[in-house]
Order: structure tokens, then sequence, then C-alpha cells
């Protein structure tokens, strides 16, 4: 018989002595009432059954706290071990009267595991302490690092070490911002996503292309994917984990590519400039001369004059903000204005294609801080975007108005081939070009890119709608120049410098 089944025999027994005591007490009770009183024996029975029950209460206690007395030594085992809990003490099982052996044989279980519970911590705490010497972790070919929910780092392998340019010893216990020197291309930085990840998630993983880690003390600039991983509230304190994935080689060809072809193309803009002067003087002589062949093909040579400099354009202006050295002057604007001197810039390329530019202006709009040579590259890129992709729609439409964010909203609108929908999220990135349409159009991948990073310069955005076979619509933003009065203000004067920063630098102060 197991202890469990003896228990309930016991209980079982014991039960049934108390109702067969309450039940001969009850009779008896009744027999002597008729014998010493004359009370009726319906009187007597009533009588003899409120003492009944007075004793059946009485007993149904005494029997209750008998009986979980198993129960209430066993819960008080158990607070004396709860981490929780203090000065509860051991329960005195040889005192217990009934279930002894049940209790002696469950709390035996709680206190072994309790036991392997403590060494199975103490095991855990003695493997976090040596991760140093882990296997795994040190021979990890990438770099690893890892840190607690105050940013600090508590491990790095020693690839981390050499990649990084600082001895493992040396980070263990300083801030990741104080290590961790890293440029990323765009705001979405890593400080910015662990900042989001700890107000909002429980866990949270992220994958970050291209980012650089700057030049340390003579140590070799590094180009890497960057996946981090965070667990809030980890039992071990490691809360984020950071692993680096280098790229260096492959990413830095598409740096020297553009800086090879702005250095070649920087030689074309005086013999450009030449050109367009000729052109210009011919243009004049030719169109008094009433010869509409020959007014004609001057036409496509200026044209396709103003498409070179505007290519030249932008891979100069992109050169300089992958080098930071793009800076914008901004100024108090009539935006109208602008909009108008870029789009009649543009209505040649427009004719060329026999494509009619139409421009709708609303009324009343606020002045913008912009600069004056930027922002019509940002119009040239947008419109000839537009030009190329038309396709055999011959119409552009160009609008511009006050959004309900009270921002200056500029909108080109063509409707020609369309976008994929595969192909809208990557739009804006360097040298990226639709596979689908890449044959019939030409182009650079280059002028989106300018576009997104002088905009958000100016403190605007970019956002683009399409659907295939039926056009595009790009649109661009503006702050009104009201807006940056408190900046104006901060600056000294009436304009302000801005840099288009194709890198953007992450937090790199210590974070108390």
């Amino acid at each position: 018989m197991n202890h469990i089944q003896q228990l309930r025999r016991t209980i079982r027994l014991g039960l049934v002595g108390v109702l067969l005591a309450n039940n001969l007490l009850l009779l008896g009770c009744i027999v002597l009432l008729q014998r010493v009183t004359s009370l009726s024996l319906l009187v007597s029975a009533i009588i003899a059954f409120i003492i009944g029950l007075s004793l059946s209460v009485l007993l149904s206690q005494v029997f209750a706290t008998f009986v979980t007395q198993p129960v209430q030594a066993l819960w008080q085992a158990i607070l004396h071990l709860s981490p929780t809990e203090h000065g509860v003490a051991a329960p005195e099982i040889d005192k217990l009267r009934l279930g002894r052996e049940l209790v002696t044989n469950l709390s035996a279980q709680v206190y072994q595991l309790a036991e392997v519970a403590s060494s199975t911590a103490k095991q855990q705490s003695t493997v976090d302490q040596s991760l140093t010497k882990n296997f795994i972790a040190q021979s990890l070919p990438l770099p690893l690092i890892t840190m607690d929910a105050t940013d600090t780092i508590l491990f790095a392998n020693e690839a981390a070490a050499q990649y990084i340019g600082i001895d493992a010893v040396n980070m263990i216990g300083k801030n990741i911002y104080m290590v961790l020197d890293m440029s990323f291309p765009s705001e979405d930085t890593f400080d910015a996503w662990l900042k989001k990840a700890k107000e909002s998630s429980a866990t949270a993983s992220n994958l970050w292309e291209r980012v650089r880690l700057n030049v340390r003390e003579e140590h070799p600039e590094r180009l890497f994917d960057l996946a981090t991983y965070y667990n809030r509230d980890n039992p071990q304190k490691i809360e984020t984990m950071l692993v680096l994935f280098d790229h260096t080689k492959a990413y830095s060809q598409d740096v020297q590519a553009i800086s090879f072809i702005a250095l070649s193309v920087h030689e074309l803009r005086t013999p450009l400039t030449l050109l367009r002067g000729y052109i210009e003087v011919f243009e004049e002589e030719i169109n008094t001369s009433g010869n509409p062949e020959l007014q004609d093909f001057m036409m496509k040579m200026r044209s396709q004059a103003e498409q070179l400099t505007a290519f030249v354009n932008n891979i100069l202006n992109v050169a300089r903000i992958d080098d930071d050295q793009l800076q914008l002057q901004l100024h108090e604007e009539q935006w109208p204005a602008v909009l108008k001197t870029a789009v009649g810039n543009l209505s040649l390329r427009a004719k060329v294609r026999g494509i009619t530019l139409h421009c709708r202006i609303a009324t009343n709009l606020p002045t913008v801080g912009v600069d004056h040579i930027s922002i019509q590259e940002v119009i040239n890129n947008i419109v000839d975007n537009a030009i190329k992709y038309s396709g055999e729609s011959k119409t552009i439409e160009i609008a511009t108005y006050l959004n309900a964010d009270g921002l200056v909203e500029t909108t080109v609108q063509d409707f020609g081939l369309g976008i994929s929908p595969t192909t809208i999220p990557n739009l804006f990135s360097k040298f990226y070009r639709d596979f689908r349409n890449r044959a019939q159009v030409g182009g650079t991948g280059l002028g989106l890119y300018l576009s997104k990073a002088i905009v958000t310069a100016h403190g605007g955005s970019v956002w683009v709608s399409s659907k295939e076979n039926e056009g595009s619509t790009f649109g661009f933003t503006l702050v009104p120049y009201a807006k940056m009065a408190e900046e104006m203000k901060k600056s000294g004067g009436d304009e302000m410098t801005r840099g288009a920063h194709g890198w953007i630098k992450n937090h790199s102060l210590y974070r108390r």
C-alpha cells in the first residue's frame, strides 16, 4: 500500500468513527431525555438534534484541523525553501499523527529539487563567468559582442578584438558606444533600434547592411553587415547580442567605383561648359536664320548637353555625399518661382520626347528654406525619371500644395510604365535600377538616391506610389521657412548650413 492510499484509508476510518460517534450520541440523548424528563418524543428529538448539530460543528472543526495537518506541513516545507519567504521554520514532521510517511516522502522530494536547482544556478553562474573561456564563443570566426541592460559589454570574442582593433579584455565593462564607432547608410541606426526595442519589445532582432566602422588609431576602415538580437530580462543578464559580418572588400569596390567615376567625370565639366556655350551661340544664329531643321538639331543638342550636365552633377554630388563633403546653404525662397524655373529648364528635354509638362501651383504657399541649386537637382532628377519612364504617354503632371502636416509638398506624376511592388523598396538605393526595363531605359541609378539625401537634409521626406502600366507618382516635402526660424536664429543669420550625409553616425557618447 502506497502512502496516499494509506492516508485515504486513515481519513476514511476516522470519518466513519466521527459519524458513528455523532449518531450514537444523538440516540443516547433522545433516550436519556425520555427517561429523565417528561418531555414528549418530538421535543426530545428537537433538543437532541440541536445538541447533535452543535457537536457536529465542533467535531468537523477538530477533524478538518486533523486532516489538513499533512498539507500544512508540506506547505510549510515549501515556504521554508522559498527565496522570497524569510523566517518560516521547517515543519516538525515527527509530531504528525496523520500522513507522516507521505509528508516525509514529499518533503524529501522538495528538498532534493531545491538542492538541484541551487546547484544548477551555481553551475550556470560559473558558466557565465567563464564565458571568456567558452570554446564555441571564442572559436566563432565572426566578431561576437554581448551587452547587459545598461549597454555595457559583458563579453567580446577574439575575432571581435582583432576586427575592431581593441583587446577583448579592454572592451569588458565599457559602454558599447565607446567601443563601436559605427556609421549607417540611413537614419535606421543601431542606437535608435535598440532604444525602441527596449521601450516596446520583449525580444527583437534586426539586420543592417553596409555599416561602417570608423577608423581608430590607424586601424583600417571596416564595412560590414550587423545582426543583433535583444532579449529583455534575460536570466543570464545577456540582454543584447551583436554579430558582425565583414564585407569590406565587396563594399569598398562600390566606394572606389564612384570615386573613380567622379574623378573621371570631373574632367568633363570644362569641355561640357564650353560645349554649352557654343550651342547657345549657334542657337541664336540659327534661330535668326529661320531654318526649322537646323533649329530642331540645335534643340536636341542643347537637350543632350543639359542631360549630360545633370549626369555629371549627380556623379560629383553622390561622391561628395559619400565623403560627407556636400553642404547645403538654406535660404528663404518663394517655392513657386523655384519650381517654375526648374520646370522651365526641363521643358526642352520633355519637348524633344514629345511630352508636355503641366504644372499646378497652389496659391498662398509659404516661403521655404532651401538650397536653390541642390533642390533644383531634385526636381531635375524626379522629372527626368518621369520623362524616361513615360512610355507612350505624352503628359506629366506636376503639382505643389500645402499638405495636412503644414509642409509644402510637390508631386510629379507620369502615366507610363509604372513600377512593380517588389522594386519600390529599393528605388532610393544607390546604383539600383529595375531589371525589367534596364535595357530599354538608360540611367545610372543615382538620381533618386541623391534626391532622397538632399530632401532629407532639407528636413523633408520623399515618397512614391505606382502601379504597373499605369504610371508612377513621386513626391517630396519641404519645411516652410517659418518653421525653421528658431534654427535660423541659432545660426545667427538668414541662412543655415546642413550636410547631405550619406552616412548617419551612430550614438557615440557614453550614456549613463
